[in-house]
């Protein structure tokens, strides 16, 4: 089965053809960043004109980089959302359009799943039940899946997700847009013993992320040791660097610990690490330390699958016709859109947790 994946929900614009759900045919993406970065963040409006300037040859792209002709494809599926709405609706009344034009099925796709599918093209299968960690600028949550298309959240961020709170103290201290690779490549020199930051708690004991506490005693350590901002062009000190490193390795023990509680409780068969700060090399290698630890493997998709792609798209897109789901043309953009959420007392759900949260 071929499948077109088109993906518009944030700042990339991107289409990609996959065959049976695992083999990459093509894969083209446009990135916004260089529109976006004066501005230290994604301008929503901007992001939407892009998304219209670019999305007819990013698609054509697709299709002449492999010879394969649009009648060749068996569906189409397209990012519904969570997301900006502006830029969903792009990609959205694109689909609808070739599918109505070319007569083939349409799925709409939650961008979270296709994060979920994004470790499906270089891993083995997914061994189910699977706990899945999605970080990202956008989303850090962790979702139980005892089966494909179940999913339960156990645990979610109650402010600032992992990535935007990276972007956000790299423009505090005058990094630049988007904050983690660059926060990542100073912590590589600085000391993340050097700062003490704790870790956050929740006060009603449940599995949940929170890092606008941690922006914020960022922010009260620059204040209180004096650090400026890095000025353009010039190289960060030895205090920047310890302070990137410090918050860097706070984030990630943040996220590991609790994916480690989490699994210990739910007992997966599968650790699923995905999303934009995925390709955090601190987070990966702490995620390996904790699965070997629990005897369990753990899946990361390649770099350039971790940030926004089609690919993951039409993976999760593939499962869904092959199912036989299928959209109407009055599918639309949702930008609250969540996955589907079983309770814990279902069946299918209790028989793999250890004891009820």
């Amino acid at each position: 089965m071929l499948v077109l994946g088109i993906e518009t929900s944030c700042d990339e614009t991107a289409a990609a053809i996959v065959r049976d759900g695992r083999e990459i045919v093509s894969s083209v993406i446009a990135s916004q960043i260089a529109t976006h970065t004066r501005f230290g963040g994604v301008v929503p409006e901007l992001a939407s004109r892009e998304h219209l300037d670019k999305i007819v040859p990013i698609i054509e792209e697709a299709f002449t980089s492999t010879g394969i002709t649009k009648d060749q494809i068996d569906g189409i599926a397209v990012t519904v959302g969570p997301g900006l709405i502006g830029s969903l609706l792009v990609g959205v009344s694109y689909a609808k359009a070739m599918a109505f034009a070319l007569d083939k099925p349409l799925v709409g796709v939650n961008h979270i799943e296709g994060h979920i599918y994004s470790v499906c093209f270089e891993n083995p299968p997914v061994e189910y039940p699977a706990l899945a960690l999605i970080v990202s600028g956008g989303h850090t949550n962790l979702f139980f899946v005892p089966s494909p298309g179940k999913y339960k959240v156990v645990s979610r961020t109650r402010d600032d997700a992992a990535g935007e709170a990276f972007d956000k103290v790299a423009k505090m201290l005058g990094l630049g847009y988007p904050g983690g690779p660059i926060i990542e490549k100073l912590a590589r020199e600085g000391n993340p013993k050097a700062v003490k930051f704790a870790l956050p708690r929740m006060g009603d004991n449940r599995p949940d992320f929170s890092f606008s506490g941690l922006k914020t005693a960022v922010t009260k350590y620059v204040r209180e040791s004096g650090l400026q901002p890095v000025p353009d062009g010039e190289e960060p000190s030895q205090g920047i660097k310890d302070l990137a490193a410090s918050f860097q390795s706070t984030v990630v023990r943040s996220l590991v610990t609790t994916m480690e509680r989490v699994a210990q409780e739910y007992r997966p068969k599968t650790l699923i690490v995905a999303g934009g700060v995925a390709c955090n090399g601190a987070l990966r290698e702490a995620a390996r330390v904790a699965a070997a630890k629990l005897g369990l493997p753990v899946y990361f998709p390649s770099p350039h699958l971790s940030t926004d792609n089609a690919a993951m798209i039409a993976a999760a897109g593939t499962v869904k016709l092959q199912a036989g789901e299928r959209s109407g043309w009055d599918l639309n953009a949702d930008v609250m859109l969540r996955l589907q959420n079983i309770e814990v007392e279902d069946d299918e759900l209790r028989k793999h947790v250890r004891y009820r949260l």
